[in-house]
Order: structure tokens, then C-alpha cells, then sequence
């Protein structure tokens, strides 16, 4: 039987910011062990230029990203829903776990504060991802012990 990759959806209003470069990020940290996805309550028509610039920085090309609408299915395919001041717009279902990370939003910010979000997210990403990681061995040794608890 093949093992289901735990799912990530990072959710923002515009999808052309702070979303884009979390999944970006984690993307890059979990290198295929986790899907990541990424949408927002009334999506942008493009990501903002500064996102783009600050992300090549770090060797991330978002150029060819575009901000994607916010879907029910992609809510219920995740086993993580990261909100990111969307407020009330994301749709909550039993079995999924939620957490709203209070980020400021890059638009219209100088680049230096855009560089900073972008660090302030990588960190953030990298602490979900060691507790993904940790939840996901803990299932594997109950499994092995016979207690038979997965994640989902």
C-alpha cells in the first residue's frame, strides 16, 4: 500500500505574497516529502514583483507562479491549513489542523522588509515542518508497536 505525504495549504488573501513564499519555502526544505500547496480568497493578478525579487535571493524562482482561488478541495485534501490573515474566508473541516500565522503583508513594502517576511516565514517553515516530522516518526514506531495510530 502507498504512504499518503502528508498535505500543506498556505492561505492568504491574494495568494501573491506570504502564501506563495511559504510553500515555496517548504517545498524546498521537505524536498518531496510533504505536498504543499498554496490559494487565497480573492487571488491577485500576479505575485508581487518584490516577493519574486527576494525569493531568487535565495535561489527560489517564483517568476512563472500564478495567485490560485482558494477551493474547498484543496482545503480537504490538507492535513495542515496554514491561514495568513484571510480571516473568516477559509472553510473549516473536521480532521484538519489549523493554525493562522500573523505575518505582515509584503505589498507595497521595501525590499529590506520584504526580506525580512520572507526569514520570518523560511523560520516558521522550518519549525512545521520538524513537527511534521516528528509527528509522522511517532506514527511510525505506534504502527511498528502494533497500536496501529497513523496520521491521517
Amino acid at each position: 500500500m502507498e504512504e499518503r505525504l502528508p498535505g500543506v495549504l498556505f492561505v492568504c488573501v491574494h495568494n501573491a505574497g506570504r502564501s506563495q513564499m511559504a510553500a515555496a519555502l517548504l517545498e524546498r526544505h521537505a524536498a518531496g516529502g510533504i505536498r504543499v500547496r498554496s490559494a487565497g480568497s480573492e487571488p491577485a493578478d500576479r505575485l508581487y514583483p518584490s516577493v519574486v525579487e527576494v525569493m531568487a535571493e535565495v535561489g527560489i524562482d517564483l517568476a512563472r507562479e500564478r495567485p490560485k482561488l482558494l477551493r474547498d478541495e484543496a482545503v480537504r485534501d490538507s492535513d495542515v491549513v496554514i491561514t495568513m490573515g484571510c480571516g473568516d474566508a477559509c472553510p473549516v473541516f473536521p480532521g484538519i489542523t489549523y493554525e493562522d500565522w500573523d505575518l505582515e503583508d509584503p505589498s507595497g513594502k521595501r525590499l529590506e522588509d520584504v526580506r525580512r517576511i520572507r526569514d520570518d516565514i523560511d523560520g516558521r517553515v522550518r519549525r512545521l515542518l520538524e513537527r511534521l516530522s516528528g509527528q509522522a516518526e511517532s506514527a511510525e514506531r505506534s504502527e511498528a508497536s502494533g497500536s496501529g495510530r497513523t496520521l491521517k
